[in-house]
């Protein structure tokens, strides 16, 4: 399953060979979320789309920040805090 960018657009994956990480990383924040993200054509509305892409840039930053302090987190802790807002 390739990401499949529209000509132009700013959601480029810009290191080679990532496709796939980024899409098994989608559904697994999506099925987090309990957003069912199989064999989606369009069926989900834009905030659920962007809650998904939300809470995916939350957990990469969190762990860049984790790896940069030396600290653990935990990717559950962020889904958690984000459901209680």
């Amino acid at each position: 399953m390739a990401t499949q960018n529209r000509a132009g657009g700013r959601n480029r994956i810009l290191v080679p060979g990532a496709e796939q990480a980024m899409e098994k990383f989608k559904y697994e924040v999506a099925n987090e979320l309990g957003i069912d993200y199989n064999g989606d054509l369009g069926n989900l509305t834009s905030r659920q789309n962007g809650y998904v892409g939300g809470i995916m840039v939350k957990k990469m930053i969190a762990d860049y920040q984790s790896k940069a302090s030396g600290q653990p987190y935990s990717q559950q802790q962020i889904v958690e805090n984000q459901q209680q807002v």
